[in-house]
């Protein structure tokens, strides 16, 4: 049975808020796709799903890094998209073998994401 790593991250809307503020583009393109920037300037409050991927990316990594992967991984190099249900979908952009799934939840004031990542798939 091929071993499967775990991440979670947990991260403050108001948080992602202000460095959305603060960083505006640098930030945006530094941490995520154009498809997933597009995918949440749609949103009525874009700085609640921002958040939920930035949770999403950070899970992610931790779950890689688990594995004993040691080169670094770009946020931006990490993508979820939505499928036709909505569920997150995890697009590692980089030469990472393996598999990622994440889902992510979030309130007005938190977003929180969990990943597990099978290097083997």
């Amino acid at each position: 049975m091929p071993e499967t790593f775990i991440g979670t991250d947990i991260v403050s809307v108001h948080r992602i808020n202000d460095v959305l503020k603060r960083h505006g583009e640098r930030f945006k393109n530094k941490t995520y796709t154009l498809t997933e920037i597009d995918y949440c300037q749609s949103k009525a409050n874009p700085e609640i799903h921002y958040s939920g991927r930035f949770a999403a990316k950070e899970s992610i990594q931790k779950a890689i890094y688990s594995s004993g992967h040691k080169d670094i991984i770009p946020l931006n190099m990490i993508e979820i998209i939505s499928g036709e249900d909505g569920e997150p979908i995890v697009q590692l952009l980089s030469a990472i073998p393996g598999q990622c799934k994440v889902s992510i939840s979030h309130t007005a004031d938190t977003a929180i994401a969990f990943a597990l990542y099978n290097p083997e798939k």
